[in-house]
């Protein structure tokens, strides 16, 4: 079977360069999302923007699998560091996801587990993840790690007040959509990984960090997928 995968970003600058450099066949629109049939590197592909936030996402990419039956999901976009060692402009690629503000710790469940579930962690494909390691990007480092998906934009300074996100949950980055699509694609048995290049902090610069730097860091998870399509 040929391989026809999807890819997702939240934002507009998310999926601008993929829509730049491939070859756009058709577009269909769903409400108020629009789905673009595409080859990007000889490579048949979905590309679909899906909104900011965990129902946003969730609900475009089981759209995107009913309706176009993706053989794999990369989610691409960019998150704020935990990891201190993690610089803007470096990339995360999901060994793991998992969200951060699902706490049902007062009913005995650990904090980011699904309420009467034994669901918390969704691992990424590890052909997937291999390849996305495997790839480079100049100037800067692409790390595997453990991102952490929740409804909040953190700007905090004294992160004290969360330390769980790198304590008990051993986040290394945080950002608004991955979890929420690992579950989905957990669910439908479809093959996912997350790269997100990192556009701020997490501190108390984040906001501004993230304005300024957003579209230019989004290109590095761009260059990355690029690599990945044609070893597919």
């Amino acid at each position: 079977m040929s391989r026809k995968p999807a890819i997702i970003g939240a934002m507009d600058s998310e999926i601008a360069m993929y829509l730049e450099h491939g070859e756009v066949k058709a577009e269909h629109k769903w409400h108020e999302f629009v789905f673009y049939e595409m080859n990007l590197k000889g490579v048949d592909c979905i590309v679909s923007k899906s909104g900011i936030g965990k129902v946003m996402s969730a609900m475009v990419c089981q759209h995107l699998i009913d309706t176009y039956a993706p053989t794999e999901i990369i989610f691409t976009g960019v998150a704020g560091a935990l990891n201190t060692n993690l610089d803007i402009g470096d990339v995360v690629v999901s060994k793991d996801c998992m969200q951060h503000d699902i706490d049902g710790r007062a009913l005995g469940f650990p904090r980011g587990t699904i309420l009467f579930s034994d669901k918390s962690l969704f691992e990424a494909d590890d052909e997937l993840h291999d390849l996305a390691m495997a790839s480079h990007v100049d100037g800067h480092r692409i790390y595997s790690g453990r991102i952490l998906t929740g409804d909040q934009f953190f700007t905090h300074k004294d992160i004290e007040d969360h330390a769980y996100l790198t304590t008990d949950m051993a986040g290394d980055c945080i950002e608004m959509e991955g979890g929420s699509i690992g579950l989905v694609c957990a669910e439908n048995n479809v093959p996912f990984v997350i790269v997100r290049t990192i556009s701020d902090k997490a501190d108390g610069s984040a906001a501004e960090d993230f304005s300024k730097l957003h579209h230019l860091v989004a290109g590095n998870s761009y260059s990355i997928v690029s690599q990945m399509l044609p070893k597919l």
